[in-house]
């Protein structure tokens, strides 16, 4: 018997727009296509607000600090 694990598994990099930092965080998609969540820098501890879209086995990542006072 052949078992093959069709696990897929994304990565995607974003800038900390606090301390400018490169970071690269895994991407789940099996938690959907259009993914939003709030992960603090590892490196300076403050939160950007991340926005993950997977299409045809692509990965967009979208980030903006959290504290974004313009909302945009």
């Amino acid at each position: 018997m052949i078992r093959v694990d069709e696990k897929v598994e994304f990565e995607a990099v974003y800038i900390c727009d606090s301390c400018g930092e490169e970071i690269v965080v895994p991407v789940d998609p099996t938690a959907g296509a259009r993914q939003h969540y709030v992960e603090d820098c590892p490196v300076c501890c403050n939160p950007n607000e991340l926005v993950v879209e997977i299409e045809n086995d692509r990965v967009q990542l979208d980030s903006r600090s959290e504290q974004d006072p313009s909302g945009s």
